[in-house]
């Protein structure tokens, strides 16, 4: 039997979740796992070596020698053959901190986040520096806190909140990468939304908070897709090197 494969650990979540040539076909698509952009970002971006890659993803050289040989080939296929790249998946574990002040979340618990500002929904979802928490148990609200954000950027934040145990965020405009960042983190999304933070979660608790199917992020005017970072992208409360 063969041994279990060991988590590679990754410092947070992409901002950038796909990318395509201009003749972009849907049908030629090459999925590049999360641990596979990893290697990539440390050992190209940050101009790391090999083994201070595997120190940081917490696994043996040879596997980052592996995972970073399989990442190169599908860069590779995708310049030359003008496919279309897509990052998703792969077996990592999330290196995200959080606060300590944050409550810790009960197994039976449903944890909604709201992006806030002012008791008000905050309008654009990269840049929140805040988020509302709310603790619902048997449709009711059990606990409320309000806490900081470590890290700005889509993915930074997307890490952030599921290593808070988020189950449902509710923000206003959200960008194509952050959408992609919420379904990689398993967080249902409800997004689109203004007014009052408190009202529009006692909407979803009485299941009248309907699902914007296009929620874009909106700032100044024009709207951004799915490359778009609403902020400096940092990990859990520290800069990813040069990213």
């Amino acid at each position: 039997m063969p041994r279990p494969q060991k988590s590679r650990r990754i410092c947070c979540y992409p901002d950038y979740w796909s990318f395509a040539p201009d003749h972009d076909n849907a049908n030629d698509t090459i999925i590049m796992t999360l641990d596979e952009f990893e290697t990539i970002r440390i050992i190209d971006h940050q101009s790391k070596t090999q083994e201070q890659c595997a120190a940081d993803m917490n696994v043996a050289r040879t596997t980052v020698t592996a995972i970073y040989d399989s990442a190169r080939k599908k860069l590779a296929a995708a310049l030359v053959e003008g496919k279309r790249i897509v990052i998703s998946g792969g077996n990592y574990i999330l290196d995200n901190k959080i606060s300590e002040e944050i409550a810790q979340k009960g197994s039976m618990i449903m944890r909604i986040a709201v992006t806030y500002e002012n008791g008000q929904i905050f309008q654009h979802f990269g840049r929140t520096e805040q988020f509302k928490l709310y603790d619902i148990a048997d449709g009711k609200i059990i606990n409320e806190q309000v806490t900081g954000t470590n890290g700005a950027g889509h993915g930074a934040l997307a890490g952030f909140l599921k290593s808070a145990g988020v189950d449902v965020l509710i923000c206003g405009g959200i960008g194509g990468g952050a959408q992609m960042a919420m379904q990689e983190a398993g967080i249902t999304l409800y997004g689109g939304n203004t007014g009052s933070a408190d009202d529009v979660v006692a909407s979803f608790l009485t299941n009248t908070l309907a699902q914007n199917s296009n929620p874009t992020c909106d700032h100044h005017g024009h709207e951004h897709g799915e490359g778009h970072s609403c902020g400096e992208h940092k990990c859990g409360g520290h800069s990813c090197g040069n990213h």
